[in-house]
């Protein structure tokens, strides 16, 4: 990994997202397939999208299994 590419400190696994944050937005590919396609998010996107991590928007329901 490598040019501004991270992964999360918790990830426990190959099977995991890297991210890149630029000046106009972020940067998201899966970390063990490093040339392949990379999702790209604007500064306003990437905002919105952290803000609903925090109020745990995208957490899975107790007792609903993962998708």
């Amino acid at each position: 990994m490598g040019d501004g590419w991270r992964t999360s400190s918790r990830s426990a696994s190959e099977e995991c997202v890297e991210v890149r944050v630029c000046a106009d937005g972020a940067r998201v590919r899966h970390s063990r397939d490093t040339n392949g396609p990379v999702l790209t998010f604007t500064v306003a996107e990437w905002t919105a999208f952290l803000a609903g991590v925090r109020l745990c928007e995208f957490d899975i329901p107790a007792g609903e299994p993962p998708v």
